[in-house]
């Protein structure tokens, strides 16, 4: 691969994909003769002229779709009132709530010029997630029962009105199951909302 081919052949490669990181990059570059340096600078030039955008810090993408961050994320899924929104459940707008199991800064963060919010949540947590058509692809969504167990779990307030849909849409069998993955706070606090 020649220098003149290093943006055509990174292109193709890349392209596809729904976000790459830096040191995919690197690798791939490197592969083909071109430096680390090189692979960072070309880097830089294609986010300077706007044909790829910077998700977060090493990671970037050809695509501006906000959808996509939370694979940056993974394993992840999408919760809270973010869950809500996609399960019908929330009117407003929301910021994207991404829910992971990596350790990293959670709170709000700006990506994409839009506000997206991050929390943790333990390995032992990770569950209740299902595929959910958004635009053209699947997201993971946090289940009705898993989003209002996580609002317990993250100690959110949820509105009179949505919890009373909630209610009326559990699955009261499945939202057992997942309650005895729980701990004795989340339990207790579930409890107390569905009396």
């Amino acid at each position: 691969m020649g220098r003149i081919k290093y943006k055509k052949e990174f292109m193709d490669h890349f392209s596809g994909r729904k976000y790459f990181s830096i040191k995919d990059a690197e690798l791939f570059l490197m592969q083909g003769g071109a430096s680390k340096d090189y692979a960072r600078l070309m880097l830089y030039n294609l986010r300077k002229k706007g044909e790829i955008k910077r998700l977060k810090r090493g990671y970037y993408s050809f695509d501006e779709d906000l959808d996509i961050v939370g694979f940056i994320f993974e394993p992840f899924y999408y919760g809270l009132q973010e869950a809500l929104s996609l399960q019908g459940l929330w009117g407003q707008g929301t910021n994207p709530v991404i829910i992971t199991t990596r350790k990293v800064r959670t709170g709000m963060r700006s990506i994409l010029g839009r506000n997206i919010i991050i929390r943790h949540i333990q390995k032992k947590m990770f569950f209740g997630y299902e595929p959910k058509r958004v635009k053209d692809r699947f997201m993971p969504v946090s289940d009705i029962e898993k989003t209002l167990i996580d609002f317990v779990y993250f100690k959110s307030a949820l509105p009179d009105d949505v919890l009373r849909e909630i209610i009326k849409r559990l699955d009261r069998n499945k939202l057992e199951r997942y309650l005895k993955k729980t701990n004795k706070y989340t339990r207790d606090g579930v409890n107390r909302l569905l009396k």
